[in-house]
C-alpha cells in the first residue's frame, strides 16, 4: 500500500476485544468528549455509614461502552440506597465512556497528578483504596492483565491493585480476543491473579466477538457480573433474624436469638463466597 496514501486518510480509531485502543488523532478525540478540571487536594473521600463502597475500574476494552448499563445493574440488584460507586478508568477506556452520559466524574491518570502538590496532600490512588470496601474491574482488558499480574504501576488503575488491602474482595472481569483468551500467558497472568493475590475472577464468555470470530473472550454479562458484585453486598448487611420459641421470661414468641447453628450457616456462607471459583456454570443461572 502507498505510505502516502495511507497517511492522508482520516485518524482511525480503532478498538478490538483485547483492550488495545489506536487512535491517531487522540486530541481530536478528547474534544468531542471534553473533559472537567482535574480533582485537587480538596477533593472528599469522606466515607458514607451504612454504605458499601465500590471502586469501579474500567481498563480499554470495547465493552467498557457497557459501563453505565453496569452501574445500574449494580444499583438495582444491590439493597437500595446501600451502594456508592466511584469509577476510574485508564486512559485507553476514556476513548469508550463519557461523564456527561454517566452523570457522576470518572477518576484518570491526571487526577492522580494533579491532586498532589505538596507533602501531606493526598495521594489519591491511596485514598480510594482507603475509601473502597471492594474494587471491581470490568472489564479487564489483556493489558492490564498482564501489567497487574507483574506487579506493574504505571497508571491509576494499576496503582490503586498494587496498593490494594487482601483483606477486601476484588473482582475482575476480564474481555479479550479468544486467540488472547487461550494464550498460554494468559493462563498462567489469570493463575496469578486468583491464587496469588486472592483475586476473584468473573470469567469471559462465548459469543460471538467484536472483530466478528465467535470464541471465549467476551465480558461476562452485566447481570452476570452485578449478580455476583450485589450478593457480596447484601451479606455485608444481612440480619439474622430472630426465631419463635420460649424466652426466658418464660413467655412465647419472636425474639430469642437466632441458633449458634444457623447464624454459623450463614457466616460460613459469606466466608466461602469470598473464595468462591466462578465458571459458567455457576454464573450462567445468576
Amino acid at each position: 500500500m502507498d505510505e502516502g496514501l495511507c497517511c492522508s486518510k482520516k485518524p482511525r480509531i480503532m478498538g478490538d476485544d483485547c483492550g488495545h485502543f489506536i487512535d491517531d488523532n487522540p486530541s481530536e478525540k478528547s474534544e468531542e468528549i471534553g473533559r472537567r478540571s482535574p480533582f485537587g487536594s480538596d477533593h472528599s473521600f469522606v466515607r458514607q455509614g451504612g454504605k458499601y463502597h465500590l471502586l469501579l475500574g474500567v481498563s480499554g476494552s470495547v465493552a467498557s461502552i457497557k459501563l453505565a448499563e453496569l452501574i445500574a445493574e449494580l444499583h438495582k440488584r444491590s439493597p437500595q440506597n446501600r451502594l456508592v460507586i466511584r469509577v476510574l478508568a485508564t486512559k485507553a477506556a476514556k476513548h469508550f465512556i463519557s461523564e456527561n452520559e454517566l452523570g457522576q466524574p470518572v477518576y484518570d491518570d491526571s487526577d492522580e497528578w494533579n491532586m498532589w502538590k505538596k507533602r501531606g496532600d493526598p495521594i489519591l490512588h491511596i485514598e480510594l483504596r482507603k475509601w473502597a470496601d471492594a474494587m471491581l474491574i470490568a472489564p479487564m482488558d489483556a493489558n492490564s492483565m498482564a501489567k497487574i499480574a507483574n506487579g506493574l504501576c504505571d497508571n491509576l488503575l494499576t496503582c490503586v491493585v498494587r496498593a490494594w488491602d487482601p483483606r477486601k474482595p476484588l473482582f475482575f472481569a476480564p474481555a479479550m480476543n479468544s486467540a488472547m483468551w487461550e494464550n498460554p500467558i494468559t493462563y498462567q497472568q489469570r493463575k496469578t491473579l486468583k491464587d496469588l493475590l486472592r483475586f476473584k475472577e468473573i470469567p469471559p464468555i462465548d459469543k460471538e466477538l467484536m472483530c466478528g470470530e465467535r470464541g471465549y473472550g467476551a465480558m461476562a454479562t452485566v447481570q452476570m457480573i452485578a449478580s455476583i458484585v450485589a450478593s457480596d453486598v447484601k451479606n455485608r448487611f444481612a440480619e439474622i433474624p430472630p426465631i419463635d420459641k420460649e424466652l426466658m421470661c418464660g413467655e412465647r414468641g419472636y425474639g430469642a436469638m437466632a441458633t449458634v447453628q444457623m447464624i454459623a450457616s450463614i457466616v460460613a456462607s459469606d466466608v466461602k463466597n469470598r473464595f468462591a471459583v466462578y465458571s459458567d456454570s455457576n454464573v450462567a443461572s445468576s
